[in-house]
């Protein structure tokens, strides 16, 4: 099983409908969306987080509960659910606005995590989860607790808008940078991180100075991966794009998925993982990007439309 820690919330996205400009609401959340996507995938997947108590929060346990992700782990809080607003930008990317203060998945706090995560194949983290306080201590806390037990995934899906204080996102990301077995980064990502550096050079000198597998996702450039001295390459998959929220979220899902299908997920996997291992996980990561980008919304695909 699979564990993916962090927040749900729902996106808000603009739609016309009768010429008006309205909001359809959605499940989201950069965690929340991956382990739909796994379970979706047939991976046994349990989520971690903290969950309202209110109608969106309801409605975001009774579908991950649908989707037959393991609810064992999550917790429940009073306090509202984050909402985040969805436009698009000019070249089609989404544009998100957070309203999220006080509200119950960045309350999350030590007491509120299992004593032991026993069994469990990997610890995916990533998104706001890295960013909130107190529930970011709180998580970087269980990736330390777990480092050399388990295999780690990080997917930062970094959002500028929230991070605020730069200075103190670097230095939490100094702190799990060494403690990931696999790192998936967008291009958007290191060109924030690193604005100087070249996207691909900056990914393969991290995988170089952490010795991780590290994911770099490129939209229409395909992607890449970067370990132990080895690179590897995908195309895109061509597709009518709907609109891309959720594509990475999906990817990082995929990759995993079919990663464990083909060799154990353990910590120290980048020294140990085979070029054709890597190869194929890209390749059905990017198909189910691809369909995840041809319907509305964080709405991954199941195996079988695969």
């Amino acid at each position: 099983m699979i564990v993916v820690g962090g927040e749900a919330l729902i996106d808000l996205t603009e739609v016309e409908l009768g010429g008006e400009q309205l909001w359809r609401a959605h499940p989201g959340g950069g965690p929340h969306n991956a382990a739909v996507a796994l379970a979706r995938l047939g991976v046994p997947v349990a989520f971690l987080g903290r969950l309202s108590s209110d109608e969106f929060g309801r409605r975001l346990r009774e579908g991950l509960r649908a989707d037959g992700v393991d609810l064992r782990f999550v917790v429940t809080g009073d306090e509202p659910t984050t909402v985040a607003l969805v436009s698009t930008d000019e070249d089609g990317s989404p544009r998100f606005a957070f309203h999220g203060e006080g509200t119950a998945d960045t309350l999350l706090g030590p007491a509120d995590l299992p004593a032991t995560l026993d069994g469990i194949e990997a610890l995916h983290l990533g998104t706001l989860g890295l960013v909130r306080e107190p529930q970011a201590s709180t998580l970087v806390g269980l990736m330390r607790r777990q480092s050399g037990r388990i295999a780690q995934f990080c997917d930062p899906n970094i959002r500028p808008a929230l991070v605020g204080d730069r200075s103190g996102y670097l230095r939490r990301v100094r702190q799990w940078a060494d403690l990931v077995d696999i790192v998936k980064f967008s291009d958007d990502d290191l060109a924030w991180l690193r604005p100087d550096t070249d996207p691909l050079e900056e990914a393969a000198r991290w995988a170089e100075d952490h010795q991780a597998l590290v994911i770099l996702t490129r939209g229409v450039a395909g992607a890449e991966a970067f370990w132990a001295g080895d690179h590897a390459h995908v195309d895109a998959v061509a597709i009518d794009v709907v609109d891309t929220v959720g594509a990475g979220d999906s990817f990082g899902a995929g990759f995993l998925a079919e990663l464990r299908s083909r060799v154990p997920l353990r910590p120290g996997l980048a020294t140990q993982v085979s070029h054709e291992a890597v190869e194929a996980s890209l390749a059905f990561a990017a198909r189910v990007a691809a369909r995840t980008c041809a319907r509305a919304g964080a709405d991954p695909p199941r195996a079988d439309e695969l």
